[in-house]
């Protein structure tokens, strides 16, 4: 075991010595590889980061931008407006990243425990499918099925003698159909991850497990969920950092019927930047929103140590 230790270590400094140059060049088909991610990022996700000047200045795209300090973030922290959006992100976000983890894990324990190999394929498929529809076909979709009008849930309402809700232009339904709307579309892709994690579960615990007695659920809380922990909560960490991203889904449902429990900081940032042109503010709501995340991010990945013993990120 020494001598092995030795010899890699030995090794590792031999590596270490050959020049910089000669590294890249032996390894150059790889460096083309990641060029073009690279690229990518430092242009869609560095670059716009200059951007965050504005967040300072009265800015607009025909005049010299005038600094002013941090009089746009006072002007934001003293609208109502931005606190009732950043209520509602939190509300929403937070809410929908638990539903997601329940639903993904329990859709992925469902489908681990189908033994017919084809069956299991089709299902997969059939789950996954919902993920790749855009959000405006999905927002078409359900406005029809929930048209008060001649949508197939409010008949059924009405065949019951109920009376027709228009559900996405009312407050008190329009966050439960949310829901709903985004567990349909994104369940199935969330349990990718679970799925490939489920392989790896060792299976003579199950098997010592059914010759001790116990049962199907037991072997799933006792075995199966422990086994899959810390893919679950590498994952929620992972989302936790985009907890606040909100804008697709929001945006295709919203209407000013509902904006008190619907707006959210990136439709808030949206109205401000582009339909009243106020691209300061928008810019300073945006760095907020940036600098919560880390935090929501830093915290969550500080717990996985106390957890676990180790960070995630």
């Amino acid at each position: 075991m020494v001598k092995a230790k030795k010899g890699t270590s030995e090794t590792l400094h031999v590596k270490s010595t050959v020049p910089l140059h000669i590294r890249i060049y032996h390894h150059r088909w790889f460096y083309l590889m990641f060029l073009p991610v690279f690229i990518s990022i430092v242009v869609f996700a560095y670059l716009p980061m200059i951007g965050i000047v504005y967040a300072f200045t009265e800015y607009s795209p025909f005049t010299k931008p005038i600094y002013i300090g941090m009089e746009n973030f006072k002007t934001l922290f003293e609208s109502p407006a931005f606190w009732r959006a950043f209520r509602n992100t939190l509300q929403i976000s937070f809410l929908n990243l638990l539903l997601s983890m329940v639903f993904s894990v329990g859709l992925a324990l469902l489908i681990d425990e189908v033994k017919a190999v084809r069956f299991r394929k089709v299902t997969q498929t059939v789950v996954y499918i919902p993920h790749f529809i855009s959000w405006v076909v999905v927002a078409s979709i359900f406005t029809m099925f929930l048209s008060p009008k001649n949508g197939i849930v409010n008949q059924v309402i009405t065949f019951f003698g109920g009376d027709p809700i228009y559900f996405l232009a009312n407050e008190k339904w329009w966050r439960p159909v949310f829901y709903v709307i985004n567990r349909w579309k994104e369940t199935g892709w969330g349990t990718i991850i679970f799925i490939a994690a489920l392989a790896g579960v060792d299976q003579e615990m199950h098997e010592a497990a059914r010759i001790d007695g116990a049962g199907r659920l037991q072997r799933i809380w006792y075995i199966t969920l422990p086994a899959i922990a810390g893919t679950i909560l590498v994952v929620f960490i992972l989302n936790l950092a985009k907890i606040l991203n909100l804008f697709d889904s929001v945006w295709v449902l919203q209407n000013s019927m509902v904006i008190g429990v619907s707006d959210v900081i990136q439709t808030f940032v949206y109205r401000l930047g582009i339909t009243s042109a106020d691209y300061g503010l928008s810019t300073a709501a945006g760095l907020f929103k940036s600098v919560v995340s880390v935090i929501l991010v830093t915290i969550a990945n500080k717990a996985s140590k106390k957890i676990n013993g180790e960070e995630v990120l």
